[in-house]
């Protein structure tokens, strides 16, 4: 089928009726689809006709040639046509039917586990077979098993012209075979009724082919190209798909902001306020950085405002985004409104927390805690100052969006580390201070810097900001990699540093033993240090432990008391201990980019030279070595963002904020990323002038799944 880049020829302005009716026509109205049918499909989101048009193929299989069975490689996935020399049932372990054929170049056994009395029958000497399936090793020939088949009294010859052979993502009790006679079935009846969304003019200029053809060609692709060509999801018609995906997801977003902007929230302003936030900023203890002052002063024109902020702040590991937090609860304070602190942790809540009361306590300004941890007695006492309004800013968990506890006035919420919450608990934590169309202003903040582009895209209902400069006085970590063949260097290393008066880190993945991944558990590392360092306390902290064990460590460790901590990836996060001048990561091989990243900045807080030493046990797969080797050149979180979003897609960098983007059909960020910045000109043109389309775009693409980004 070729392929063109001209329009289709259909209306210009889209016929919303049209794109309805599609996207209302059950699949039950498809001939063979029963309500049992329905059922299994409606596992997979199918529930329409639309539905099934943009179901799309995972990969393709070639079936237009039929491989020698002598020439089969394990593993491979093969087109064989052979005659049936032997059928049998035999009964070990599993009874299964075996069935041989050979095509006079060798033998290949195939292998049912689940069959019945007619198939057994049907399989029968002299027949012939023509299967598709992978190719495994077996005890007296290779085998497939339970692969595709279909039995023939003629040798069968495959259809060079039938094309490539679709393969969709299923549900149990729903076959390859059976989908695909749905779906051509759904093509055939409906596919000239798909409407193009896409205006004329902006489809021309984008150079893509036409939403039918393009539909219809990844369906049915032709012999023509392979499908490792289709696997790489650069061919035109792939592009067009994810191009429009990608842009109704940013629609959604845009059309969210607006949804937002007709709320109302409290106004944070006045000469009270803006006179705290500057006496605040002069009395921390340290000069703000010039990055600070900014972002500080763009929050406080969001405040100033009766539009609802919804901010994006992100920063690199140690860039100083509490200060700017505090500034903007400090503000709210001023105007007698109350802010809630949310943190995905106990120890960073906890942090935030001492943190808070020690800048604004001074100020009369009162700093509460709400913890899960927290005995009853004292939790049922916060939450009653905190419902009359005797608590200015409220630190807490999860615990603060559940029953039970009321704001007086709350007019800002801040969420730390944004990507470790569900959208759904960020939903629950703003609606304590709605009050009818009012809602309080939210300020969102990550120390996983997200790529401009990316961030222009995929938070296009958020306002971001970037505090792009580091406090003075850090000091850059020095990244050194070593194998775990070295580890007694790194002990006699970490010697020499608690011997200066120093502390440090060490991180293991795993709090126990598991020899599936042998992986050195915490426990086991803090023993071995215990021995090898006789002269030195050395401590423990765990995901696992309560509450009051994990701060009371924290707090030894904080006061000198132990020098090296050993500690799980429950540390990763917002611990702050400038006298820690060394952390050592066990197999930091299995760790992620941007968690390594996020480790590592828990030291260099002093004014002392700091290193990380990343021990791994080898040999390196090359994604191991790519971040290991990104660790070792750079210390810039944006760049390390941006090649883990080379590296693994958009899910560490958006975290669970897009819940649409786990759903992508066609579209992948980190393959698709030289879109976006067309995807946001395409946007702000549709918005301006197509605004029926973009609706029926979001529609088409994301349905309902836009109301669960609206945080």
């Amino acid at each position: 089928m070729a392929i063109g880049n001209q329009s289709p020829d259909v209306p210009s302005r889209p016929r919303t009726a049209a794109v309805g009716d599609l996207a209302k026509i059950p699949v039950t109205s498809i001939d063979g689809v029963g309500g049992q049918l329905a059922a299994r499909l409606d596992r997979l989101r199918i529930r329409s006709v639309q539905d099934l048009l943009f179901h799309l193929p995972l990969r393709y299989q070639d079936r237009t040639r039929a491989a020698p069975v002598g020439g089969l490689r394990l593993s491979q996935h093969a087109l064989v046509i052979g005659r049936i020399e032997h059928t049998a049932v035999t009964y070990g372990r599993r009874r299964a039917l075996l069935t041989r054929i050979s095509d006079g170049t060798g033998a290949l056994t195939i292998r049912l586990f689940h069959f019945s009395q007619a198939q057994q029958r049907n399989l029968r000497r002299g027949r012939w077979l023509q299967c598709f399936g992978e190719v495994r090793p077996g005890p007296a020939t290779l085998e497939m098993i339970h692969p595709e088949y279909r039995v023939t009294d003629r040798p069968a010859r495959p259809d060079p012209s039938a094309g490539l052979t679709p393969v969709y993502p299923i549900t149990e009790g729903l076959t390859q075979a059976r989908l695909r006679r749905i779906i051509d079935a759904a093509l055939a009846d409906h596919l000239g009724s798909v409407v193009e969304l896409l205006p004329k003019k902006i489809l021309l200029s984008l150079g893509y082919p036409a939403l039918r053809e393009a539909l219809s060609y990844l369906h049915h692709p032709p012999a023509t190209v392979s499908p490792e060509q289709l696997a790489t999801g650069q061919e035109p018609v792939q592009q067009r798909l994810a191009f429009e995906e990608l842009l109704a997801h940013h629609l959604s977003l845009r059309l969210l902001r607006e949804r937002r902007q007709r709320l109302r929230a409290p106004v944070l302003a006045g000469d009270a306020a803006c006179r705290a936030a500057e006496d605040f900023m002069a009395q921390v203890g340290f000069q703000p950085t010039a990055a600070q002052r900014r972002v500080v002063s763009e929050i406080g024109r969001d405040l100033e405002r009766d539009v609802p902020m919804l901010r994006l702040v992100q920063g690199d590991v140690g860039s100083g985004k509490t200060l700017v937090a505090a500034a903007s609860a400090v503000r709210a304070a001023a105007t007698a409104h109350q802010t809630a602190v949310m943190a995905p942790t106990e120890l960073l809540a906890e942090q935030h927390w001492r943190t808070f009361s020690g800048w604004l306590e001074p100020m009369q300004i009162n700093v509460g805690w709400l913890s899960g941890q927290l005995p009853a007695r004292e939790r049922r006492a916060a939450q009653a100052a905190l419902a009359a309004g005797e608590i200015d800013v409220m630190v807490g968990t999860h615990a603060l969006f559940q029953a039970g506890v009321e704001f007086s006035r709350l007019g800002l919420v801040v969420v730390d580390e944004q990507h470790r919450f569900g959208v759904d608990q960020r939903l629950a934590l703003r609606d304590k201070g709605q009050l009818g169309d009012h809602v309080p202003h939210q300020l969102i903040m990550t120390a996983t810097p997200i790529p401009r582009t990316l961030a222009m895209t995929f938070y296009a209902d958020l306002d971001v900001s970037s505090i792009d400069q580091l406090p003075p006085g850090r000091r850059p970590v020095d990244t050194v990699v070593v194998p775990e063949s070295r580890r007694p260097e790194v002990v006699a290393r970490v010697a020499a540093a608690c011997a200066d008066g120093r502390q440090a880190y060490w991180v293991c993945p795993l709090i126990d033993e598991s020899e599936a991944l042998d992986i050195q558990a915490a426990t086991a590392i803090a023993d071995a240090l215990s021995l090898a360092l006789p002269d030195h306390a050395v401590g423990l902290v765990h995901g696992r432990m309560r509450g009051t064990e994990k701060e009371r460590a924290m707090q030894r460790f904080r006061n000198g008391e132990i020098d090296v901590l050993v500690a799980t990836t429950v540390i990763e996060v917002g611990v702050d201990v400038p006298n820690a001048s060394l952390m050592i990561i066990e197999n930091s091989e299995r760790l992620g980019l941007s968690q390594l990243h996020q480790l590592r900045g828990r030291v260099g807080r002093g004014a002392v030279e700091s290193v990380c030493v990343l021990l791994y046990h080898p040999p390196l797969g090359a994604t191991a070595q790519f971040r290991l080797a990104a660790l070792r050149e750079t210390s810039d979180g944006f760049e390390i963002a941006r090649r883990d979003l080379e590296l693994r897609g958009p899910g560490e960098l958006l975290g669970t904020r897009q819940t649409g983007l786990q759903r992508m059909r066609v579209a992948d960020l980190a393959r698709d990323r030289a879109l976006l910045p067309k995807i946001q000109a395409v946007g702000q043109r549709m918005m301006r002038g197509h605004r029926g389309a973009v609706t029926a775009l979001v529609d088409r693409w994301v349905g309902g799944g836009e109301d669960y980004s609206n945080v």
